[in-house]
């Protein structure tokens, strides 16, 4: 188990939590899971390959700071993070399946001898938070909108993501969801076994909820899914006007170290940089579509990512201008 910090600097402390409480559907800012996951996307359409969940088909452990990895799995080119402690060692994300946890446990061995003693999830979306029973009794943390979000979307995001690949429907049948049992609104921060690690939510982005996680001793940053390097970020749960904000206070985090982002090549600030500026070009198109200064088609043409993905955020921007995003 981690040692909670002391909270000098406000942060809530992550290892004392009680245990959330669960919220029913229709929260505020989350919409009917109508459309398509994060996951129910056509892997050959967003990353160039078919899922593959099989050991052999990884890229290794690499080392992208002081005793901090990566792994890269090459179902949905997603990374998965892992920062070693003395005695103990902290995972980032859990995948899509029980299956694909265990893969994540047989690699860990690889690397480590020392026991899980926490689990991260950056947000709720399947591949981040549907292998997450595997890894107890470790305590899992996320955001406390993680925690509401699978509630009100895990078995929608189970029924979309076995409808689209019917290659994995008996084990997303198996999946039991498990939702963080430590949840923070703000900041929190643990002790892994001797090295300090801060978890914080900056603000709306890819989704209500999305946190990062950073390893100060290593100059590096876990983004989840508020950046992704190599594909369209996926807006479908996202809040594009919101989204700049976010990402300008993640370039802020991120300084002069490294940031692995939810999915694609680890980079660093100028990356960061360089989607901070599209996410503000979305917001900017949108809300001149919203007031007749271009046609929602002019806009799609103008903005930074393929056309046939730009008609998603630009959506996605003009529901949260008319304020449909917002409403209980």
């Amino acid at each position: 188990m981690p040692t909670p910090s002391p909270g000098d600097d406000g942060d809530e402390r992550c290892g004392l939590l009680p245990s959330p409480v669960r919220a029913g559907s229709g929260s505020a800012g989350l919409r009917p899971w109508a459309a398509l996951s994060a996951l129910a996307r056509s892997p050959e359409a967003v990353f160039g390959c078919a899922p593959q969940s099989t050991i052999g088909r990884v890229t290794g452990w690499q080392e992208i700071g002081d005793r901090v990895f990566v792994r890269r799995y090459v179902f949905y080119d997603q990374n998965i993070g892992v920062v070693l402690g003395d005695d103990a060692c902290l995972v980032i994300d859990t995948r899509i399946s029980h299956r694909q946890a265990e893969e994540i446990k047989a690699h860990l061995r690889e690397l480590t001898p020392l026991p899980v003693a926490l689990v991260v999830n950056t947000h709720g979306h399947s591949d981040h938070a549907f292998g997450n029973r595997v890894f107890r009794p470790a305590p899992i943390i996320g955001h406390e909108g993680c925690v509401r979000f699978l509630d009100d979307t895990g078995e929608a995001q189970r029924a979309a993501a076995m409808a689209n690949l019917p290659e994995l429907a008996a084990d997303l049948a198996e999946v039991e969801l498990d939702p963080p049992d430590r949840t923070f609104s703000e900041h929190a921060s643990a002790d892994v076994s001797g090295r300090r690690v801060e978890l914080r939510f900056l603000g709306r982005g890819h989704t209500d909820h999305d946190i990062v996680v950073v390893v100060p001793d290593a100059g590096v940053v876990f983004a989840g899914d508020l950046l992704e390097n190599g594909a369209t970020p996926y807006f479908g749960d996202g809040f594009p006007l919101d989204w700049p904000a976010t990402a300008e206070a993640l370039v802020a985090v991120i300084g002069d170290g490294v940031v692995a982002p939810g999915h694609g090549d680890v980079a660093d600030r100028r990356f960061a940089e360089e989607q901070l500026d599209a996410f503000r070009a979305v917001a900017a198109l949108a809300k001149e579509v919203h007031v007749g200064a271009r046609t929602l088609d002019e806009a799609i043409v103008a903005a930074p990512f393929p056309a046939a993905d730009a008609r998603e955020p630009l959506e996605r921007a003009l529901a949260q201008l008319r304020g449909e995003l917002d409403r209980a």
